[in-house]
């Protein structure tokens, strides 16, 4: 496993890891980023593992590679760092089993080491590769709906309003600017009131980060979703990654495209405006320079 970006004895390092890295402020990341040229090979022998050079440019958190085991099926090693985003993938890939996600076949944790054992998806082209964005909304309401589902009892997922909590206070380090003190209050309090909502029997099993990028072309199912970040709570805040995604569509129209992602989601129309709206506002907030009109714009469109 050889490339041009590598950390000791060859061993490749995925851009985007290696990009992340570089610039991380925790020394614990760099610290296991220096130490992947020996969890790797590790993790191989523990499953019996055929490597392949990882996905490039990847991701921003794990060292991903297309692996053969001694069965030769055809499968996925996804090495990650333990943090916090990354909690419970394997237990909601486990409880979908292969319904709408790729299926998880192994998984093994060891300090800050997340390992999955996943189904290789083939071809594995992007979603947000291969469609218009307006096809894409159709793929991706159609995963949402099949992959909403309840929470078995004894369940670990963390409860939606931790992430939007967390979020909501980081937003508040950093209020734009531009946007009127009242309205960017009422848009922080509705990100932390909006998950509490007393709606237990409607809670599904979100997957928070769903867009064209986290899709696969496959051939079990045409589209399989990677990489989803679980939380349980209201599924009318899960289109808003792909919404955030296609910020040109709804810059132009937010209205519309609230009313469209409503209707292909089955959701709540005017709690989806909510959501909308206060995800706009957070998002405004730590906004690079030249997008925060934009997103203010939006904000300000959907307003209650």
């Amino acid at each position: 496993m050889t490339g041009e970006t590598t950390a000791g004895g060859g061993f490749e390092l995925p851009a985007e890891l290696a990009r992340a890295s570089a610039l991380d402020r925790h020394d614990r990341r760099r610290d296991w980023v220096a130490r992947l040229p020996s969890i790797v090979p590790a993790l191989a022998d523990r499953w019996g593992l055929t490597l392949g050079r990882p996905f490039q440019p990847g991701g921003q958190g794990s060292w991903t590679a297309p692996a053969v085991d001694a069965a030769g099926r055809d499968l996925v090693l996804k090495t990650g760092w333990t943090h916090d985003e990354g909690t419970h993938e394997a237990a909601a890939l486990r409880l979908w089993d292969g319904r709408g996600a790729v299926r998880l076949h192994d998984d093994h944790v060891d300090g800050d080491t997340t390992a999955l054992l996943l189904e290789r998806a083939r071809p594995g082209v992007e979603l947000g590769r291969s469609l218009p964005e307006t096809e894409q909304d159709a793929v991706v309401a159609g995963l949402l709906r099949e992959m909403w589902v309840p929470p078995p009892a004894e369940h670990p997922f963390r409860p939606l309003a931790e992430m939007c909590d967390l979020w909501a206070d980081e937003a508040e380090e950093t209020p734009p600017s531009d946007l009127d003190p009242g309205l960017f209050r009422a848009g922080v309090e509705l990100f932390r009131s909006l998950p509490r909502d007393p709606r237990p029997d409607e809670d599904v099993l979100l997957l928070t980060d769903l867009h064209g990028g986290n899709v696969l072309s496959a051939q079990r199912r045409p589209w399989l979703v990677i990489d989803p970040k679980p939380y349980v709570g209201d599924r009318c805040y899960d289109p808003l990654q792909h919404l955030f995604n296609c910020l040109g569509r709804v810059e132009a129209d937010p209205d519309a495209m609230a009313r469209r992602t409503a209707g292909l989601c089955d959701v709540d129309l005017g709690r989806l405006r909510l959501w909308f709206f206060a995800r706009w506002v957070v998002e405004a907030s730590w906004a690079q320079p030249d997008e925060q009109p934009g997103l203010l714009a939006v904000a300000r469109d959907l307003a209650p």
